[in-house]
């Protein structure tokens, strides 16, 4: 008689293999976790103790990685791209220089890049330049890339949407620190919002009853403070005669202006400069320049709406960087004769 529990023996073995293959499975599949987590966590191999490493903006977590093998810490990208998805921090990681800290894993790695403090380089735009000579002066930053190439500067204001059809007087002398890899966009977007909040301080602080209407025309009188002195103890007087100067219709002539009109200005201000009308020429023409003439700092923009009191009409560099006061004409022709003429001879 044949038996009846034959086919229970095959349904036990054919469920033992699978129960063995399962077995298997996870036991390889534990064995690979554990072994991810090992990779995750042993310090990752380099080419030398110090690594001074690059990492430029706009790069994914794999660039990122295949990136920092070529500059010598020999991470695995696909380990890498694994530890920024477990961390979620894939989207975080920031462009920048980093001196990468020895015995470093994977995972730290990924939270090092993520926070970002890596060392950054720094440019000064100093009081008094114009706009052309700061941005010039951003673009010699090899560091820095240029996402603004071909706009002029009407363009350039209107992306930024500065009153006066220019950058100029819009960007905030100071010291700018960036990270390698930034934008040229970020460093102007900064100066102009530092500039912007400075000028709104400075007119919510202004005395009563100056001859200046609107912030903008508190800008460009600033402008020329900046560029008539370099002193900054002067700069309040110095605003004292343009603002007399306003108030009794006279004609400012500020050669800083005038030269602002002059294209290819060569360094020599003429007499037929001083008589050539432009809409910049201060000898000719009563009131403000249109737009500023250059680039001013706190200061300047202080003395502008908050001038010292004097009846001071004039001034004349003594040569020493101060400038000498005068209250009319005969004062400041003898000024001249003292000061200027003397020092030519």
């Amino acid at each position: 008689m044949t038996s009846k529990k034959q086919p229970q023996k095959k349904s036990k073995s054919f469920t033992g293999r699978i129960l063995r293959v399962l077995l298997a499975t996870s036991t390889l599949l534990v064995a690979i976790a554990l072994g991810l987590m090992w990779a995750l966590h042993v310090p990752i191999n380099r080419k030398d103790e110090l690594i001074d490493a690059y990492v430029p903006s706009g790069m994914g977590a794999r660039a990122i990685a295949q990136e920092l093998r070529v500059q010598g810490l020999m991470v695995e990208p696909n380990l890498f791209v694994l530890a920024a998805r477990l961390t979620k921090k894939a989207g975080q990681l920031k462009a920048g220089r980093y001196v990468i800290p020895p015995n470093l894993s994977t995972l730290e790695l990924v939270r090092f890049l993520s926070i970002g403090k890596g060392l950054l380089n720094s440019v000064t735009l100093v009081e008094g330049l114009t706009s052309v000579q700061m941005i010039a002066q951003l673009r010699l930053q090899s560091d820095l890339q240029d996402d603004l190439v071909g706009l002029s500067e009407t363009e350039l204001a209107k992306q930024f949407n500065l009153q006066g059809n220019g950058m100029e007087g819009w960007l905030y002398p100071d010291t700018y620190r960036y990270a390698p890899g930034s934008k040229l966009s970020e460093i102007l977007g900064r100066a102009i919002r530092l500039q912007q909040k400075e000028l709104a301080q400075a007119w919510a602080n202004r005395l009563p009853d100056l001859p200046l209407k609107t912030p903008y025309e508190a800008l460009i009188l600033a402008s020329i403070i900046e560029k008539e002195t370099g002193l900054e103890t002067d700069r309040p007087r110095i605003a004292s005669v343009f603002v007399n100067r306003l108030n009794r219709k006279m004609l400012l002539q500020t050669d800083p202006a005038v030269i602002y009109g002059v294209e290819n200005f060569d360094g020599n201000l003429t007499k037929n400069h001083l008589k050539t009308d432009t809409p910049y020429n201060t000898y000719t023409r009563v009131g403000l320049p249109p737009t500023p003439i250059s680039n001013p700092g706190k200061a300047s923009l202080y003395a502008a709406v908050r001038p010292e009191k004097t009846d001071y009409l004039y001034f004349v560099a003594q040569g020493n960087g101060s400038s000498y006061f005068s209250r009319n004409l005969n004062e400041h022709n003898h000024a001249v004769r003292r000061y200027i003429l003397r020092r030519s001879n």
